[in-house]
């Protein structure tokens, strides 16, 4: 067997280093060319590299997992890292591709190596229905979404706790130690970073626009360019401005 090319996309940079670590040791042979902390740098890896797999994070900035998986799934095999979810283990039994769950074990790594070892001896090139597959299992897996978001952040106030009800926050900022929650009224400040908000708000509400931004965006009243070419929201309240990062500029590519 001719050398295996793999990438690894995930956001969190801890889990990339020690699933990197947990694959040379079952499979030390497996040459990973490339790391990406979200969906758009896993694109540019898969078209600079041409890998043969692809561990994905399911859900990651910019574009998900199964988004990513499903712009490659005509170049390389997809085995998707996810946290323990039953909607997507149902999803991805018997189907042409492979899920580990979080936190990753070696037993069950070796299994998917296994797998792989074997699909890719049978051929190197990924089964040409795994487009297809791919976009199956994100209807099933979007059908049957969790819909249990936040919908109140607590914060403390001189009176005692506050709670604001998440679709009358305009965005998130990340400062300092600290989450800056701002509102048509005004600021406050939270203990719970941005990566943890990411994942715990409605994705089709709150988008994130930097590293260390989050915007509602029912609050967008207007995306237009600065003079350096960079995408700025101007937000209907208040009425401030946010500029997004190139990571994230493909959101907006529609509006």
């Amino acid at each position: 067997m001719s050398q295996i090319k793999a990438i690894i996309a995930d956001d969190e940079k801890e889990l990339r280093t020690y699933l990197k670590a947990q694959l040379a040791d079952v499979w030390n042979d497996l040459i990973i060319c490339g790391e990406a902390k979200n969906g758009p740098e896993a694109l540019n890896l898969v078209d600079t590299y041409q890998p043969d797999i692809a561990f994905l994070d399911i859900r990651m900035p910019g574009f998900s997992g199964m988004e990513v998986a499903e712009k490659v799934a005509d170049r390389c095999r997809i085995v998707f890292v996810t946290a323990h979810d039953q909607y997507a283990i149902k999803a991805f039994e018997n189907e042409a591709v492979d899920y580990i769950l979080k936190p990753v074990t070696r037993d069950r790594l070796k299994i998917t190596v296994t797998r792989l070892k074997e699909q890719i001896e049978v051929s190197s090139v990924p089964p040409s229905d795994l487009p297809a597959i791919i976009e199956r299992l994100m209807a099933e897996l979007k059908a049957n979404q969790k819909t249990d978001y936040l919908q109140w952040i607590r914060v403390s106030s001189r009176d005692g706790i506050r709670l604001i009800p998440t679709d009358e926050i305009s965005y998130f900022k990340a400062s300092d130690k600290y989450t800056l929650v701002v509102t048509g009224d005004g600021e406050s400040l939270i203990k719970k970073p941005i990566k943890e908000l990411y994942r715990e708000l409605n994705p089709d509400v709150f988008w994130q626009i930097h590293r260390g931004t989050l915007v509602n965006v029912n609050f967008i009243d207007k995306v237009s360019r600065s003079l350096s070419g960079r995408l700025v929201l101007k937000l209907k309240s208040p009425p401030e401005t946010l500029t997004v990062s190139r990571t994230y500029k493909h959101l907006f590519k529609q509006m």
